[in-house]
């Protein structure tokens, strides 16, 4: 049993349904984008209605496939390594992300993520999405 403190009444507040959750991340695997991704948060692991968080890592010398999230936001930290992304319609821009930086994408912007370095990219990812 949880305890949460109610704003609008000034008194603690019985909750059974919420509780932190501290999850491992998942054993990899390779997604539709071609990357390898360890899922941490998400509807499956901790019952998420609106969050996803996960690892991804990019090879050294390879590339993502271009995609677009139709309905939802994601939130990129360069974990390890500095990646590059190419977006826009026709991915014609193109942006540096060093280790160390965050990186935001909107919902239905096509964007294609890839490492032209010699040594793998490692990234914290989260998105409104909880598949």
């Amino acid at each position: 049993m949880n305890c949460l403190l109610s704003l609008s009444q000034k008194r603690p507040v019985l909750n059974n349904s919420l509780s932190c959750r501290l999850v491992s991340p998942q054993p990899g695997f390779e997604g539709k984008q071609g990357l390898k991704y360890y899922v941490g948060v998400s509807r499956e692991t901790t019952g998420s209605s609106h969050l996803h968080m996960q690892l991804a890592t990019i090879p050294p010398s390879t590339q993502g496939k271009a995609h677009l999230h139709e309905n939802h936001e994601t939130a990129i930290y360069a974990l390890q390594g500095t990646t590059r992304i190419r977006f826009g319609e026709r991915l014609e821009n193109e942006l540096e992300v060093p280790e160390g930086s965050f990186l935001y994408i909107p919902a239905g912007l096509p964007h294609l993520p890839f490492n032209t370095s010699d040594s793998t990219a490692t990234l914290v990812i989260a998105r409104t999405d909880p598949s």
